[in-house]
């Protein structure tokens, strides 16, 4: 589908089909600072997110500082805990414990993936759910599970989110979530059946996996496995959110999904980078916001 040597990317055609997340990030992100300039006005101190940071980790450095970053313009207060990666389980506890007393901070995020001495379950059930703005907590978990408000994981809300620039109906659709996370892939599900359509649960050990991405009206991936979901895993027109994010050999990010050969098949598709990223960044802020209102007895301002 590509016009000689023209990039993908800059032909019109295609353009349409790419859902912008860098875009939506930006626009989400100006709506959570109407948020936080209200909530300033209200209580005089804006809400607070802590994010604790275990290790050396290059990726992770990366994410936090992104985070960082982007709490700190949208006016949220922030701070960031660096802990050195042979920190043991009861150090680590201690220090989710004492932002869990501290009632100036309304969100907590530990950086996963923590290393593999620690007990990463054990330090998030740690989390006071009422802060827990990446939505792992067993409480929130059960929640969404029960249709009911909590903090929702981030990634799974942005994804919801960038499907809903694209103006397809979810009733009735077939979509397939491909990964079982508890991090993305459970609380994606969830959110889809939230929104009447009839979901499938796929992963590594699923029969006729290929076939089973093909019955998609809706295809969700995130099993970090670059380019894993070619053109013909893909059904014609359908909508694809590509949760992969992935390092070649030659340093170049990209998906679970070729991208350029699901052009030529999908109506909507998020590229790699500038997709779903930005929009987790984007959701953690306003979890944060929700986290600040719901603590303070406030209905959520969304």
């Amino acid at each position: 589908m590509a016009h000689g040597n023209v990039p993908a990317l800059m032909t019109a055609e295609k353009d349409e089909r790419i859902i912008d997340g860098k875009a939506a990030a930006k626009a989400f992100r100006a709506r959570v600072a109407e948020r936080v300039e209200g909530f300033v006005k209200r209580h005089g101190t804006a809400p607070g997110l802590e994010v604790v940071l275990v290790g050396d980790d290059p990726a992770s450095q990366v994410y936090t500082r992104n985070k960082e970053k982007a709490a700190n313009k949208a006016g949220i207060r922030g701070a960031l805990h660096r802990l050195p990666g042979d920190v043991d389980q009861a150090a680590l506890i201690e220090q989710v414990a004492a932002r869990n007393a501290d009632d100036t901070v309304d969100g907590i995020l530990v950086q996963l993936p923590l290393p593999k001495h620690l007990d990463e379950t054990a330090v998030l059930d740690t989390i006071d759910p009422s802060k827990d703005v990446d939505g792992l907590h067993p409480m929130n978990a059960g929640l969404l599970s029960a249709g009911r408000r909590g903090l929702v994981a981030c990634t799974p809300r942005g994804c919801m989110h960038l499907l809903s620039l694209t103006g397809v109906d979810l009733t009735g659709k077939h979509a397939v979530m491909v990964g079982r996370s508890n991090l993305m892939g459970k609380p994606m599900a969830q959110l889809l059946l939230a929104a009447n359509a009839t979901v499938t649960i796929a992963h590594s050990r699923t029969k006729n996996l290929q076939a089973v991405c093909a019955s998609a009206d809706v295809l969700v991936v995130a099993v970090g496995r670059p380019k894993m979901v070619g053109a013909d895993w893909i059904k014609e027109g359908a909508v694809v959110i590509d949760v992969g994010i992935n390092r070649t050999d030659d340093g170049k990010l990209v998906g679970d999904v070729d991208f350029e050969a699901a052009l030529g098949k999908a109506a909507h598709i998020t590229p790699v980078p500038g997709g779903v990223g930005p929009m987790t960044i984007a959701c953690l802020l306003d979890n944060t916001v929700t986290a600040a209102e719901l603590r303070r007895g406030e209905t959520p301002s969304v």
